[in-house]
């Protein structure tokens, strides 16, 4: 969630390497039923005539019902007209074994080893770090194998505008799984006024689905809800520490002023936490057009992030606490039998 406008930028390095082949369940195709109507053969004469018209009959209802026919494909596009093929069930796999990730400084693990650096082996999505317990490492198993079968493309700093070129690279590995957690820089800004418009946060989200489809249109998508940033505040506001860095610069649309309660700063923050919200409701919307996506259903958005979750150096970003807590999450999401609510 790094600001944007922070002085500082800093990227750790890639996890490359291995193989991008995995243990995850795979679906069968059911095949198709034709629909092909058949008339009896042999009998008296004088019911083939019947039986005929009648067979031609329902193949021509057969036919005329196909020119009406959608179905819907393997990457979620719909197809009409006669040559619709009835499309192979998809199951959500519920155990994929590789794992790429895009998406900002959470998902670097900004501020949860050391002041101002990324630690992206404590990712909630890839790290290796064994007190975090990541997504990789409860879904594929040891630090070793997870090395070798995860991408870390999220940038510190990083916006909704940044993720179609870090999806290009994730579809590259076409991974079994691509996490998604990204936002928060784009609420967060110098004033509210330049937050990223909610149209340009759609279109950049709806561009980076399309960039993966191209190139890995079975991968699975898991999206992360931006966090709530006004709870951050209301968690902080009260902590002398908390206030005194935030006066560095940290996320100034929702931050500044922490311990100003009238009527212009409190605008300001509702502005802020109706950006977020909408960014969210962005973030369901277009996921639930790919048929391999899966939204958290808000669930990161409702989660309060407080006291030992969230870094000592900015009270802000997550701490090793924060990244296991986000990695629960996802595991507990992407698991589930059923999309989340």
């Amino acid at each position: 969630m790094h600001d944007r406008h922070s002085a500082t930028r800093t990227t750790g390095q890639r996890t490359i390497g291995g193989t991008d082949s995995g243990g995850g369940v795979r679906t069968g195709d059911p095949g198709e039923d034709t629909g092909t109507p058949y008339g009896r053969t042999g009998g008296r004469r004088r019911r083939s005539a019947a039986a005929a018209g009648v067979s031609a009959a329902l193949v021509l209802t057969a036919a005329l019902a196909g020119c009406d026919s959608s179905s819907e494909s393997d990457d979620g596009i719909k197809t009409k007209g006669a040559a619709a093929k009835q499309a192979p069930a998809f199951v959500w796999d519920r155990s994929p074994g590789s794992i790429a990730a895009v998406g900002d400084s959470i998902t670097r693990s900004f501020n949860a080893c050391s002041v101002l650096s990324d630690c992206p082996e404590s990712s909630w999505s890839t790290g290796t770090d064994s007190k975090v317990r990541s997504l990789a490492l409860r879904l594929i198993g040891d630090a070793a194998t997870v090395s070798q079968r995860t991408w870390n493309y999220a940038k510190t700093g990083a916006e909704m505008a940044d993720i179609p070129a870090q999806m290009t690279q994730a579809a590259a590995r076409k991974p079994e799984l691509v996490t998604v957690l990204v936002g928060a820089n784009d609420a967060c800004s110098d004033s509210a006024d330049l937050m990223t418009p909610v149209e340009e946060y759609r279109a950049s989200f709806t561009g980076a689905l399309k960039q993966l489809r191209k190139v890995s249109p079975k991968s699975q998508v898991y999206v992360s809800s931006v966090p709530d940033l006004k709870r951050l505040w209301q968690t902080g506001r009260t902590d002398p520490i908390g206030r005194q860095i935030w006066k560095l610069g940290f996320c100034k649309s929702m931050l500044k002023d922490a311990e100003d309660l009238g009527p212009e700063a409190t605008a300001r923050r509702a502005r802020v936490q109706e950006r977020v919200v909408a960014y969210n409701k962005v973030l369901k919307e277009v996921c639930a057009t790919d048929l391999r996506c899966r939204y958290d259903g808000g669930a990161v958005f409702s989660y309060a992030f407080e006291g030992d979750q969230l870094s000592r150096w900015d009270w802000f970003h997550p701490s090793r606490n924060g990244q296991s807590r986000l990695a629960e999450i996802a595991y507990r999401n992407i698991t589930a039998a059923s999309v989340p609510k």
